[in-house]
């Protein structure tokens, strides 16, 4: 069984980053979504957490205050593990009045291993980024909801408040500020790149297995192997296609080629998980095989969030012209 992942290994990864900014040009975009498919590829849960933190830094950098900057960037370096907890709890909306904040998220990734989490919250004028620091202002956490097939290692958790005092310095930006695009919809691509390294990683491990149960010379299984790879290089290809057509200016065409990407992984790991398992058979299924984890961990995280919108988007985007075949 794999081990428990532990906040250091979120923040080791941290120096690898240029810096905790957004890219400033499609080669630093590039770089970073490298790092996250070879994150995902070997560690998927990690892959997911270490998105988050990427995510979180880069917010508030882009819309932070220099001191809150500075702050966030010495705390990465020093160790700590920041993360985005976005999705309110149906009847226990998080809000934040009188200083202090009240309610609950739900998906709160890294719960119990962050130090920091960026918690949005409504507010006159769009959603208001908090910055909490989960080592002062610890929610209560129930480990009772994530009860799941895969990802279990990601402690994805429901993370309650009740009355945490807050400082008015906690606010990251202006309301409104966490949904402008195309940071907001766009951001997808960092995890449409963690996913697509999971997809390498099933391929990964199946072609291992295969090589070393010596069923690699059986012509259907090299047949298997052949489209294993035509379709978690379609995912990578498509999430590179995404990074070289970013741009802040042309908002509409950036989120079309990230809602393709996201279509594209999303249809090659449907693919990657029916292949893998067809050329393995049960010993894929047993908890100890190396692919256990690979598919199951793949198969919950291709499903978050809304995989359907992004086929809808991208198919939109085909109809006006902004997606067209290229070479």
């Amino acid at each position: 069984m794999t081990s428990a992942l532990t906040r250091a290994d979120i923040a080791a990864l941290t120096p690898e980053l240029d810096g905790i900014a957004d890219p400033w040009d499609a080669a630093g975009l590039l770089r970073l979504l490298r790092l996250l498919y070879r994150v995902g590829r070997t560690d998927l849960p990690l892959g997911r957490l270490f998105e988050g933190h990427v995510d979180a830094l880069q917010i508030v950098a882009r819309y932070g205050t220099a001191a809150q900057r500075a702050a966030a960037e010495e705390a990465a370096h020093g160790g700590g593990a920041f993360g985005v907890w976005n999705a309110d709890q149906p009847g226990e909306p998080a809000v934040f009045a009188d200083g202090q904040l009240s309610g609950a998220k739900a998906f709160a990734s890294g719960a119990g291993l962050l130090s920091h989490a960026l918690v949005p919250v409504d507010a006159d004028g769009g959603r208001q980024l908090l910055l909490v620091d989960l080592t002062r202002t610890p929610p209560d956490i129930d480990r009772s909801w994530w009860r799941v097939s895969g990802m279990q290692r990601s402690e994805t958790h429901l993370a309650r408040w009740s009355g945490a005092p807050l400082e008015a310095e906690a606010m990251i930006g202006r309301p409104g500020d966490y949904t402008h695009e195309p940071w907001f919809s766009g951001g997808a691509v960092r995890f449409a790149s963690v996913q697509a390294g999971g997809i390498a990683g099933v391929v990964d491990r199946t072609r291992d297995h295969l090589v070393a149960q010596g069923r690699d010379s059986d012509p259907l299984q090299r047949v298997r192997l052949a489209d294993l790879y035509r379709a978690a290089q379609g995912a990578a290809d498509a999430v590179a296609n995404a990074a070289a057509a970013w741009n802040v200016d042309r908002v509409d065409e950036t989120l079309a080629y990230v809602a393709a990407a996201r279509s594209a992984v999303y249809a090659a790991g449907e693919t990657v998980l029916t292949l893998s398992q067809a050329a393995v058979g049960v010993q894929a299924m047993f908890v100890d095989h190396p692919l256990n984890a690979a598919l199951t961990d793949l198969a919950v995280y291709l499903r978050q969030p809304a995989p359907d919108l992004q086929r809808d988007r991208a198919g939109a985007a085909v109809a006006a012209g902004v997606l067209t075949p290229t070479l």
